[in-house]
């Protein structure tokens, strides 16, 4: 019989340096993500710096370490007994029982430590569904780093330039200027952010203003020009065209089929 599923979860802070006292190992899974600073995670086989944004998973009983450099903060959960399906999410992540190190991006990093921090809240709580709780925040943890982390490990340097466009959704994208934030040339800025990301800059930033414009139709009473106008359209019916090329229906249509009559 399965063991019962149980989850720990905690932030660490440390206002100075720290390190473990030696290698150890645990029966959990362990997803630690570095929400502040610098640190290194080193294991048998090898040894690695890690940044603000890194997420570190570490397999059961894989004797290692972790240190960290002034002031930081580690999010860390441990996992034990997990669900058949909760372990096929995770089953890419570790393969033949070594650690694997994903990215993500500012942006993401602020998300998930909001949905972490809430977690932390509702786990403190008197639960009703105490088990029913533990398995669902877990699953969209893990769901959001499922959709939201990069392997590349030259992610951080793409993933500034991929948070500047989503923070700047009304502006015009020049590539010259992602290009310099990067610090690469335009090609290799092209070359590597297709890589990561599967498409292009400007895909890119379609994709994000079709993200937001549904997000402020379906959460906000904003009008349409005002929605249209904080996704950068001068023009409320270029704002129309761009939606029904992409979705089939304009967006107000798009906005009542989101909405439930309870008349």
């Amino acid at each position: 019989m399965q063991a019962p599923f149980q989850i720990f979860s905690f932030i660490g802070t440390m206002d100075r340096d720290w390190q473990d006292s030696g290698f150890h190992e645990h029966e959990t899974l362990e997803i630690s993500l570095l929400m502040e600073g610098r640190g290194v995670f080193e294991w048998r086989e090898d040894k690695l710096t890690l940044e603000a944004g890194h997420v570190v998973i570490v397999p059961s009983y894989l004797p290692h370490r972790f240190e960290g450099a002034g002031r930081n903060r580690y999010g860390v959960i441990h996992l034990n007994g997990i669900p058949p399906e909760m372990m096929k999410l995770l089953d890419g992540w570790v393969k033949d029982g070594l650690p694997a190190v994903f990215t993500l991006s500012r942006l993401d990093k602020e998300r998930y430590e909001r949905l972490f921090r809430e977690w932390l809240r509702i786990k403190s709580s008197p639960l009703k569904e105490m088990q029913r709780n533990y398995v669902s925040w877990a699953e969209v943890l893990i769901l959001f780093l499922v959709e939201h982390m990069q392997s590349d490990q030259s992610a951080l340097t793409i993933t500034k330039t991929a948070d500047y466009i989503r923070e700047n959704l009304h502006q015009g994208l020049q590539i010259s200027d992602l290009a310099v934030l990067a610090g690469l040339t335009e090609s290799g800025f092209r070359r590597l952010f297709e890589q990561i990301y599967h498409v292009s800059p400007k895909q890119y930033q379609q994709q994000c203003r079709m993200t937001e414009a549904k997000w402020l139709l379906s959460s906000s009473q904003n009008d349409m020009m005002e929605i249209s106008s904080q996704l950068g359209f001068t023009r409320l019916h270029s704002f129309s065209q761009w939606f029904k090329r992409s979705e089939g229906i304009s967006p107000s249509e798009w906005r009542k089929m989101q909405q439930v009559n309870f008349g």
